[in-house]
């Protein structure tokens, strides 16, 4: 199998050879705000895009970040991820997109975490594609609602849902840059040209300044499969692949049971110790303070 090769084996290498320089731990933040907001975002369900969104929150957050994770997702599983019900709170991303009198502020759930907020979803968020199509300004409807919020939080990290219907075209309408999350698996990159052309119209008709922040590769495991996999993903996607990958693991689903992040969960724990490296390379390359 063909792999970019290191030329100074003294510093690190990824699972692919590439050469990186160590993420340190980051100082604290003298100041907060304005956030960059990311969409994690991947038409195909079940690549670890709600996982991912909670474990990089939470990290951000234990850095010393303050966090606001979006549920974009009409499933809600983000919110329940966190330990909130949707179905009994009062308001939701749902009322702050449809309600201009709504204060957003009134519709961020604090969780038992320091520096990590949610604005939450519930189903009623799946009448939203339906009611959007005959707003004023259709597309950018979230970046509006996030506007108010902006100042206050380092990071705001917009968890969409699997398709590419006009949610996820707010997100990425929101987003200063996306990360996409892309199984280990055999039918990890089917659809995502399709959303890479997404992110270009969006790019080309909407919003300029959006970026694709990096790929990262989820649901790992030491498989010549997965190897192959990850080969795959990088001739297409180059530099673009983050240096960390995140290995499959039965305590991502069990800290999502707990409703916890799993770097608070199990902070030992290996898959806690991926996501804290992908948080530092954040860091590291400015996508987040």
């Amino acid at each position: 199998m063909n792999r970019p090769l290191a030329s100074i084996r003294s510093m690190p290498t990824d699972l692919l050879g590439r050469n990186y320089e160590t993420f340190p731990a980051p100082g604290l933040l003298d100041s907060h705000g304005p956030a960059h907001i990311i969409a994690m975002c991947n038409q195909k369900g079940g690549v670890g895009k709600t996982t991912s969104s909670i474990n990089i929150g939470g990290a951000l957050s234990q850095y010393g970040r303050r966090v606001l994770i979006v549920d974009f997702d009409p499933q809600g599983a983000a919110s329940v991820g966190l330990g909130i019900n949707a179905n009994t709170v009062d308001v939701t991303i749902y009322n702050a997109l449809f309600d201009s009198s709504l204060d957003v502020h009134d519709v961020v759930q604090h969780t038992d975490f320091e520096n990590l907020d949610i604005i939450p979803a519930n189903i009623d968020l799946s009448a939203a594609e339906v009611q959007l199509v005959n707003e004023v300004g259709r597309e950018r409807v979230l970046a509006g609602v996030l506007q108010a919020v902006r100042d206050e939080y380092d990071v705001i990290i917009v968890d969409c849902q699997p398709s590419l219907g006009l949610l996820t075209v707010n997100a990425l309408a929101a987003a200063d840059g996306v990360i996409i999350p892309v199984a280990a698996e055999f039918f990890a990159l089917r659809g995502v040209a399709l959303l890479m052309q997404s992110i270009e119209k969006v790019r080309s008709r909407i919003n300029p300044a959006l970026e694709v922040y990096g790929v990262l590769v989820t649901m790992y495991t030491s498989t010549l499969h997965c190897e192959e996999v990850l080969q795959r993903i990088y001739e297409a996607f180059q530099d673009k692949v983050f240096h960390g990958v995140i290995s499959r693991s039965i305590k991502l689903p069990d800290s999502n049971v707990a409703a916890a992040p799993i770097t608070i969960y199990a902070p030992n724990h290996k898959t806690a110790k991926e996501y804290r490296e992908i948080s530092r390379e954040l860091i590291a390359r400015s996508i987040v303070d």
